[in-house]
């Protein structure tokens, strides 16, 4: 029934950018982060480890938990984490199954936790169990750090596409969600969207090296010099528009 219930919710809201993703197993220096699109909305699930030690963390649990724990038991993996890059209901239905079989915290930025109760009242409202949405949720705020076995990835705080939108940056990977895509950016027209804080989020997520891989909430990664080149929201004429 719950299943059901969460395909309803997938085909009653807007997605936040649609795309189709399949899954990919990519390493960037000691990291290992696996990709898994999860419910109709195709939203990113990564799991990350260093590859050493069998500490992981999982990043946006959208849906499809049975599909994510099956990775994390495969691989012999002990979450530590789970972590919202935004709490919009696609990144996040899962988590309290998760929440449930690994004991572990959720975490998200101190400015989302409105975001997180106005996702859960919704999700309510269309048969969800409060239980599924925990309450004993941590947050971190830009410049924080979320440290899993020898990697540690610094929280940036990316307001626009949520009020609490922030992005994990490690080893050369910067985790996005729904701020920045390949060839686009995350839509502001949802509540608590805001297209010039978004503006000033993308001119910080700029200011890291260009060869920074962008791991995305929906679609392909890309990198930050390739968006600098090609994606319209970031070329030059269009900066120099809106940062004056």
């Amino acid at each position: 029934m719950k299943h059901q219930m969460k395909t309803r919710i997938l085909l009653l809201a807007a997605a936040a950018v649609l795309f189709a993703c399949s899954a990919a197993r990519v390493t960037g220096g000691t990291m290992l982060i696996q990709s898994i699109a999860v419910g109709q909305l195709a939203v990113n699930c990564y799991i990350v480890s260093d590859g050493n030690s069998r500490e992981a963390l999982i990043i946006d649990p959208g849906d499809e938990p049975e599909r994510i724990a099956a990775f994390v038991g495969e691989h012999g993996l002990k979450p530590k984490y789970i972590v919202f890059t935004h709490a919009h209901y696609d990144h996040i239905c899962a988590a309290g199954d998760l929440h449930k079989l690994y004991g572990v915290p959720i975490i998200m930025h101190e400015a989302e936790t409105g975001t997180y109760q106005s996702s859960k009242e919704f999700c309510v409202s269309r048969g969800f169990s409060r239980e599924d949405f925990p309450a004993d949720f941590q947050t971190v705020r830009e410049g924080g750090r979320i440290t899993v076995a020898s990697l540690v990835l610094e929280i940036i705080h990316t307001p626009g596409h949520t009020p609490g939108s922030m992005g994990l940056s490690g080893g050369k990977a910067l985790f996005t969600g729904d701020t920045l895509f390949k060839g686009t950016v995350g839509r502001t027209d949802l509540p608590g969207g805001n297209t010039q804080q978004l503006m000033g989020s993308l001119k910080k997520l700029t200011a890291l090296p260009p060869d920074t891989r962008v791991l995305c909430g929906h679609g392909e990664e890309t990198t930050l010099g390739r968006e600098l080149k090609s994606n319209p929201y970031l070329n030059e004429k269009f900066k120099l528009k809106l940062y004056q």
